[in-house]
């Protein structure tokens, strides 16, 4: 795609967005069902991804863990929004491999010390691109995909999240 296709195919998105604001306000949802043996079969869209315990809180590695599935998305995302910026400022990307790792010690989620965290405490993301950008354009990509990532910066600055259990009669 070239950045005046990616620019024609998004200017009626921003126009449409920028008379009804209230347009943009989109909820995006996930659903999953509980399964058998500590598990649960989420929808993707696609097709049924089904998480379980990580090995290093009893799974037997069969299962996708859901911290896997987290890093996924922020990969997902950060590799179209890097592919849709190149678009937009014009800098080629011939091949590119996105990768995130994070670290967490299952100490916490297994409730073994209130002074361990739940949860991830660090997350790298990492692209290595074949391009030939300049130092500049690179510096240019890294910030408008920092800016514009959607999983990124939700893990970046943290949202409200609430929690409902409605038990069935």
């Amino acid at each position: 795609m070239k950045s005046e296709e990616l620019r024609n195919l998004q200017a009626p998105l921003k126009e449409k967005y920028k008379e009804e604001p209230g347009a943009a306000l989109i909820t995006l949802k996930a659903k999953g069902r509980i399964g058998e043996n500590v598990s649960c079969k989420v929808e993707t869209g696609r097709a049924f991804a089904e998480a379980g315990l990580h090995p290093a809180t009893g799974g037997d590695g069969m299962l996708i863990c859901s911290g896997d599935m987290l890093l996924e998305a922020l990969v997902a995302c950060a590799g179209v929004t890097v592919s849709a910026v190149s678009t937009a400022i014009g800098v080629e990307i011939k091949s590119g491999v996105v990768r995130a790792e994070g670290d967490l010690d299952f100490r916490g989620t297994l409730g073994m010390s209130k002074d361990v965290p739940v949860g991830f405490v660090k997350i790298r993301l990492a692209f290595d691109l074949e391009t030939d950008a300049t130092a500049e354009q690179i510096e240019s990509l890294k910030k408008l995909t920092e800016r514009y990532c959607v999983v990124y910066q939700t893990l970046l600055h943290g949202v409200s999240v609430s929690t409902e259990f409605a038990v069935a009669g």
